[in-house]
């Protein structure tokens, strides 16, 4: 079984949900309590074991590959300023332990054709991990949902797709799965059905995928094999569905907090969230809310 080292992230969306701070940043670099967005979602990859990250990406998102590149001009003028924790920090941007790999998405033609871009840096029957970086995932005392999940494919060769909870607000807004409940243990159930963001009335449950996957390489053949739907796009989510009539896919239950910061809400709240962790922002954002 070859070993799963590799996570891909789709970058090449516009974010036009986060319009119009985004009409010329990418919406990975906004902040979140002074980080981007996109530096939390690869440090989350690193930490879960993985020492790849492939970018899908566009011609606009130039600024998300350049922040994990080393800045000398940069670093010389925080040197001169006697600036030592600042550059520490920024040193460790560029030194993260992983290999990262770009590959321009052509047409804006849905996340599973983004997913399908990867196919050529990919070996054969290579598995991969899949990180949609609108998520941000908060887990408690800092448990990494992604690696339990790489953790169990290197055991078991089994895919596995991170579900949490949705209000019924927002089941519409989401990929909602059916699963198979294993009385036995309750971290094995099976999930066999996902809709795209269906009608509360057609939801099979409340559970959505939380933007973490982890596939065997056949999801890159059945991706191959997925129509484009009526608004010209490849669904990821169709895919999976075909891939779930012939193989096993784990359901993985979200542990922590999740924070939707491709919406201008959720990017807000996540802020405050993350403020309120961090030890230089904590006190004043803490007394602000007060």
């Amino acid at each position: 079984m070859n070993e799963l080292k590799k996570a891909i992230i789709p970058i090449a969306g516009l974010g036009t949900r986060m319009l119009p701070a985004t009409k010329a940043i990418p919406k990975e670099m906004l902040p979140i309590a002074g980080k981007p967005i996109i530096q939390y979602v690869v440090e989350e990859a690193v930490e879960a074991g993985f020492k790849e990250i492939v970018f899908i990406t566009h011609s606009s998102k130039t600024s998300v590959e350049n922040h994990f590149d080393t800045s000398f001009e940069l670093e010389a003028e925080l040197e001169k300023r006697v600036k030592r924790s600042l550059l520490d920090e920024i040193k460790a941007i560029s030194n993260l332990k992983v290999v990262i790999h770009s590959i321009r998405q052509g047409k804006a033609l849905g996340l599973g054709h983004a997913i399908l871009c990867a196919k050529s840096i990919l070996n054969s029957n290579e598995p991969f991990a899949i990180i949609l970086p609108d998520m941000l995932i908060d887990g408690p005392n800092k448990i990494n949902n992604l690696s339990k999940m790489r953790k169990e494919y290197d055991l078991t060769g089994k895919s596995s797709i991170l579900l949490g909870k949705a209000k019924k607000k927002d089941i519409k807004k989401y990929g909602i799965a059916k699963v198979n409940k294993n009385k036995l243990n309750h971290e094995t159930d099976i999930v066999i059905k996902i809709i795209e963001k269906p009608s509360l009335k057609n939801a099979p449950s409340n559970l959505f995928a939380v933007g973490r996957y982890v596939f065997s390489y056949d999801l890159i053949e059945f991706l191959s094999k997925t129509k484009f739907d009526k608004s010209g796009e490849i669904q990821l989510t169709d895919a999976i569905e075909s891939f779930l009539k012939k193989n096993q896919v784990n359901a993985h239950y979200l542990k922590g907090n999740f924070y939707d910061c491709g919406d201008k809400i959720g990017n807000l709240i996540a802020n405050i969230e993350y403020s309120k962790k961090d030890p230089i922002l904590k006190k004043a954002i803490l007394n602000h809310l007060k």
